[in-house]
This record gives structure tokens, C-alpha cells and sequence, in this order.
């Protein structure tokens, strides 16, 4: 088996904490049982670009149940989890192709092997594989980054055509993915048909809110030891992720700032009882910032020159491109690591901005991503849409889809089960009432 890890004497510990997040999945575990026995992905490729965290591993292995051929690589470079890939391919057999820390030429060279499997069905969390896999399919290998580029080079047109055109569809699993694939298909030039895993319900409106909530928090205390009680606390973007954000950090004891630019979601941030403010004097009163916008320049150069000295900055959004790092780094005379995760940069002024996590996912490069009890129902989404696809695909249009309805259903009823938590069915006279537009009152 190919594969390219850090260490494969890490395995036993990621062993361990495979099965330990596994003990809180047990709607994935359910689907592995179904999997086992039915086996609706036999002969299927799928090659994942996903973070490499304990919770995928669990993934990888409903899906292998399942019966597909799985290589994952990494969709960022300081997500993985280097016992994690170890144990995956000495324990369960499943080729990967990613370590934490990687330059961008190893990340993209672990992408082309993604690619290089052939794959039947690709599942993205950011859209880096269906990007360089739309960039080959068109020809434009010129506009492919890293290894990916040369390797391109080497296949014909026919070749690198056959390897989009053998593609029955992707899931997506992240917001900054289902913005960027929903554009491709507004411009007419989807290949595929995906779909968008992020928006299920069963989806953002926990992973987001209660995954992202808690994981971002975790990530930033991790970094930095630093009290959030009684600090001001901005969170850039008040979608479900900073709702999340914003929820946890009160909770915190933080005084919590919201910036925002769509009118509706800074109304309602404010009617949730936040503090609402342009980001130039948020920036001069926040102690700790936190991007959430799937947008690039959300904190910029203008902004880091007005903050306060030892201001911490950190994002958690797919890219770190809503960080304008290029502006801080023109700023900075002076630059530091003095901890871990805290780069710290000295302003002429000499005041200091302290970044967190190169300004990738903070969640991720600081700590352990999302508690596996709520990724258990993203991945469930993830392991069943691909059994959508595995059976549906080819009568499906090349256009981003949501996530069918009875799937959605099917996982909050599956998750309910497992919380040992009973709720009302409808009677018939109730059904009756709800569908007829005659009984009135």
C-alpha cells in the first residue's frame, strides 16, 4: 500500500484514540453495521481530502465496511493528526497521505495522490481536491499548484479528461466549499454533481454552532493559557459557526463584540443581546479577535494597526486567507514564536498582535477539532450521501444538491435513539389537520 505519514510507530496511539472517539458515535456505528452487511459502496474509489482526525478515521471505516477502496489526504495542513494516520494505515489498512505541518508542495502532492486513485466518488471539506480536479479536467494544468502541475503535464488531454469524466459526484462538507462549488455552478462550469453536506441540518446547525463553539474556545486556551473571563471578545461573522463562537465565549465570561456586513445577522446578534460594531473600533477595543466569514481580508492591515498591544488573533474559517497576514507581516519589525501556537509580531509602535495557528483553523492546529459526539452526524451525512451517490448519481445534473430530506431525518432519529431520547409521533387526526385546508378551526 502507498501512503506517505510522519511516523507509522505512532499507530498505537491513534489506535487508541480512534476507538475512543468512536465510544461517541454511535450513528456511524449503526451505518457500519448496515454497511457490513449490505455493502452499497463495493468496488466504489472514494478519495477524501478531510482534516486526518480521529473522527475521519471512524468515517474511513464505515465507508470501507461499506465496501469502497478509501485513500484519504489532508484538507489542511495543520490538521492532521499524525497517530491518527499511522494507525490508520497499519490498523485498518487505508491509504493516506498526510502530515501535520506540511509545506504547500507536500500538501499539494498528497492532493495529486487523491487524484492518481481514480477515483469514482470524492468527498472535499473546502473544495482543494474538486478544484485541482476541475483545473485538470479543463486542461488549465498551467493554474495546478505544486507536484500536481508536473504530474498533469505528463497525461493527455484524453487522460486527464477520463479522470473528471469517471467521477459519478463529491460531497462537501464545509461552508467556504458549498460557496465556492455553488459558484462554479452558477458559472456552468460544474462537472459533477455534489453534494452539500454542510447544509444539512443535521449538519450546521450542530457541527457549526456547538462543534465550532466549543473547538474554537478549546483551540484559543489551548494556544494561549489566557483567561476569557471579563476580556473583550470579537467574533467576526455571525453565521452558525459565530453564533457558536459567540455563544461559548459568553458563556466564558468573555463581553462578547459581533462584526458583521449582512444587516440581518448583525440584527439578530444583537437582539441575542451582543455588542455590535464596524470592525475599525472593534479592532481598537477587542482582546482576543476570532474570523468566521468564509471571506478573505475580514481582519486587514488598517485593523491590526489600531489594536492593543497583545491582542490575540485567530481564525476559524475553512482558509487563513481571512487573515490579511501579508499586511501584518509589511507591519511587523519584529517577529517571534513564543509559544507553541502564538507567533508574536512588534508593530513600529511597539505594540504586539499575537497569532494564533498561522491563522489556519484554530480548532485544528491547536487542538483536536470538534468533539467526535457531533461529528458523528456530519459524518453520518457524509458515509450516507455517498451511498446516495454510489446509487443515484448518474440520474443526478451536474449541480450542487442538498442533502435529501430522509437522510437529514433519518440521522436525528438514529442520534435521538442513541441519546435515549423519545419523542411525540403525530396522530392521524393530527396529519389529517395539517394536510386539509378544510377543517379550519
Amino acid at each position: 500500500m502507498n501512503y506517505h505519514i510522519k511516523d507509522l510507530g505512532l499507530a498505537e496511539k491513534g489506535k487508541l484514540r480512534i476507538e475512543w472517539a468512536a465510544h461517541e458515535m454511535p450513528v456511524l456505528k449503526l451505518i457500519k453495521e448496515r454497511f457490513a452487511r449490505e455493502r452499497p459502496l463495493e468496488g466504489i474509489r472514494i478519495s477524501a481530502c478531510l482534516h486526518i482526525t480521529t473522527e475521519t478515521a471512524n468515517l474511513a471505516e464505515v465507508l470501507k465496511a461499506g465496501g469502497a477502496e478509501v485513500v484519504l489526504c489532508a484538507s489542511n495542513p495543520l490538521s492532521t493528526q499524525d497517530d491518527v494516520a499511522a494507525s490508520l494505515v497499519k490498523d485498518y489498512g487505508i491509504a493516506v497521505f498526510a502530515i501535520k505541518g506540511e509545506d504547500s508542495t507536500t500538501y499539494y502532492g498528497h492532493i495529486q495522490q487523491a487524484i492518481a486513485h481514480r477515483p469514482d466518488i470524492t468527498m472535499d471539506d473546502g473544495a482543494d481536491l474538486i478544484s485541482s480536479l476541475h483545473l485538470l479536467g479543463w486542461g488549465r494544468w498551467e493554474e495546478l499548484a505544486g507536484p500536481i502541475k508536473g504530474w498533469a503535464q505528463e497525461l493527455t488531454s484524453d487522460q486527464r479528461r477520463e479522470l473528471v469524466d469517471g467521477i459519478l459526484g463529491s460531497t462537501e462538507e464545509t461552508t467556504t466549499g458549498v460557496i465556492r462549488l455553488r459558484s462554479m455552478e452558477r458559472e456552468g462550469v460544474l462537472m459533477f454533481p455534489v453534494i452539500a453536506v454542510n447544509d444539512a441540518n443535521t449538519k450546521h446547525l450542530f457541527d457549526n454552532r456547538y462543534g465550532t463553539g466549543q473547538s474554537t474556545i478549546d483551540g484559543i486556551i489551548r494556544a494561549t493559557n489566557r483567561l476569557l473571563a471579563g476580556s473583550k471578545f470579537v467574533v467576526c461573522g455571525y453565521g452558525w459557526c459565530g453564533r457558536g463562537v459567540a455563544m461559548r465565549a459568553r458563556g466564558m465570561g468573555a463581553n462578547v463584540i459581533v462584526t458583521e456586513v449582512d444587516p440581518l445577522r448583525a440584527l439578530e446578534a444583537v437582539m441575542d443581546g451582543y455588542r455590535v460594531l464596524p470592525m475599525a473600533e472593534a479592532a481598537k477595543v477587542g482582546d482576543f479577535f476570532v474570523t468566521l466569514t468564509g471571506d478573505i481580508k475580514v481582519i486587514r492591515k488598517e485593523h491590526f494597526q489600531l489594536m492593543k498591544d497583545g491582542a490575540i488573533v485567530a481564525n476559524s474559517g475553512h482558509f487563513n486567507v481571512e487573515l490579511d497576514l501579508e499586511g501584518l507581516e509589511d507591519l511587523a519589525v519584529k517577529k517571534r514564536r513564543v509559544r507553541e501556537f502564538v507567533q508574536e509580531y512588534t508593530l513600529p509602535n511597539g505594540r504586539r498582535i499575537n497569532l494564533l495557528g498561522e491563522g489556519r483553523l484554530v480548532n485544528l492546529a491547536a487542538a483536536e477539532g470538534h468533539p467526535s459526539s457531533v461529528m458523528d452526524m456530519s459524518f453520518a451525512n457524509q458515509a450516507l450521501s455517498c451511498e446516495y451517490l454510489a446509487k443515484k448519481a448518474r440520474k443526478l445534473e451536474k449541480k450542487v444538491y442538498p442533502v435529501p430530506p430522509h437522510i437529514d431525518q433519518e440521522i436525528a432519529r438514529l442520534k435521538l435513539k442513541a441519546m435515549g431520547v423519545e419523542i411525540d409521533a403525530l396522530t392521524q387526526e393530527q396529519e389529517d389537520y395539517l394536510t386539509s385546508w378544510e377543517m379550519g378551526t
